[in-house]
């Protein structure tokens, strides 16, 4: 079922779906930037930096980066190495990226598997970060379930590429200006 716009309602979903990680990420990354203005100042004038600035950049940018991966790999916004795809066009270009995306998500499975017995490890260990106790198995937890959410969406994506293509968006080529 298609709106006036001509997307459908998986489309729809789908860009839902995809807004909650990628605001995470923007609070994410605006929370650190006012972090690092603010210990950039305190350095400089009162020669009294926020002292747990690296564990909470350390966290900040796991979050960030974990909360953007299942977006980024459903749209295919990976950074691309595309000197074989002149090679590749039509069913030969779509069984490629199927293949790809199927590989790809079965591969990170594994890491899924092995960050969440991590995170157990943390948890049953008791680990904390080293200035604001702050619990480990918390940040490992979420690496791990987003890990895993990035490998379903490959997956899903490999498998929409073979029984629905429509449905998979292909990463625009940034724009170049030719004048």
């Amino acid at each position: 079922m298609t709106d006036t716009s001509g997307e459908t309602q998986l489309q729809r979903a789908g860009r839902w779906l995809a807004l909650l990680p990628s605001l995470l990420a923007a609070a994410v990354l605006f929370a650190l930037m006012v972090m690092t203005f603010f210990d950039v100042i305190l350095r400089s004038v009162a020669n009294d930096p926020i002292e747990s600035a690296t564990e909470l950049t350390r966290l900040f940018m796991a979050i960030m980066v974990f909360s953007a991966l299942p977006v980024i790999s459903w749209r295919g916004e990976h950074i691309v190495v595309d000197l074989l795809d002149p090679l590749f066009t039509g069913t030969m270009a779509r069984i490629r990226d199927a293949a790809i995306n199927l590989f790809s998500g079965a591969l990170l499975l594994w890491p899924a598997w092995r960050v969440w017995a991590l995170a157990e490890r943390a948890l049953n260990y008791g680990d904390v970060t080293e200035y604001l106790n702050i619990p480990q198995f918390y940040i490992a937890y979420f690496i791990a379930l987003m890990t895993f959410i990035t490998a379903l969406a490959l997956l899903a994506r490999g498998i929409a590429f073979i029984v629905a293509p429509h449905l998979v968006q292909k990463a625009a080529a940034p724009a170049t200006d030719a004048s």
